[in-house]
């Protein structure tokens, strides 16, 4: 974790303040936390999808897009549940992608309290106890939305593949648990899926843009179907998308069967870092 601190001290920074275990348990207002930073220029939370000045710098400062509990739905029943947030540098967080972050992470709340970073400029995505192993294939699946596969026959004939090779079902129904454990025993898929009748849920600034940084910089990749979600344009707070996250073949096995080819085939640079 060394080398984590030793860059992006600003950006760390900022983020120690947004991600107090004070903020997220015993109600502090997060705003409060990025506004003290005084690096944070704007702040914007899924709950309230409307940018927040919180008086830092614009040409040198940060923005920051945050769902502050992923999850929700599964409080009461006990299940892990997380906060994610992504960074942008400046005064943006339309008309930019997810690539353009400088860091993102997520907190995970369960059984253990863990911490999930990634920074633009530093390999990887790291625990607070060092996770710096790329993802492999592996027979694990968290298929999101299935309710798509009534009137999506591309997503029911691939859930179906997962089923008749014996793939391991792990699905929490909290996006944070189910990526967070691709990252943890490095192998595995996240499915979440649209059909003419399951309209797209996740929002992409709040959630998967975030969640995509976090994925590639692991060594993992991510897609939407056709081409990865740190490469989307964000043209408003509220856009929605499908997502999948998981090892390269994984990937491969989304796209093609979900449209017929896949871009990780042609040679394409995937990764946050390509």
């Amino acid at each position: 974790m060394a080398t984590t601190w030793t860059i992006g001290g600003v950006v760390l920074s900022l983020l120690y303040k947004l991600f107090s275990l004070k903020v997220i348990f015993f109600g502090y207002d997060p705003y409060i936390g990025l506004a003290y930073s005084r690096f944070c220029k704007y702040a914007c939370s899924e709950e309230v999808p409307e940018l927040q000045d919180m008086g830092g710098p614009a040409e040198d400062g940060f923005s920051v897009a945050f769902d502050p509990l992923d999850g929700s739905s599964i409080v009461d029943t006990n299940f892990t549940v997380g906060t994610i947030f992504g960074v942008w540098p400046g005064d943006k967080l339309t008309g930019v992608t997810g690539r353009d972050q400088v860091a993102a992470a997520m907190g995970i709340f369960g059984p253990r309290t863990t911490y999930v970073l990634a920074l633009k400029d530093i390999l990887g995505t790291h625990e607070f106890l060092l996770l710096d192993e790329e993802i492999g294939e592996g027979k694990l699946f968290s298929p999101g939305k299935l309710r798509a596969t009534f009137d999506n026959p591309e997503y029911d004939k691939l859930i179906n593949y997962y089923v008749k090779e014996k793939y391991t079902l792990r699905y929490t129904g909290g996006m944070v648990p189910d990526v967070n454990q691709i990252i943890v025993k490095e192998k595995g898929i996240f499915t979440n899926v649209v059909s003419p009748s399951a309209k797209a849920k996740l929002r992409l600034l709040f959630e998967v843009a975030p969640l995509g940084f976090l994925i590639e910089k692991a060594g993992c990749y991510s897609s939407d179907g056709h081409q990865s979600v740190l490469d989307k344009v964000i043209n408003n707070l509220d856009d929605r998308t499908q997502v999948a996250y998981g090892s390269k073949n994984e990937i491969i096995r989304f796209e093609e069967t979900l449209y017929g080819s896949s871009r990780l085939k042609a040679g394409v640079p995937v990764g946050a870092a390509a």
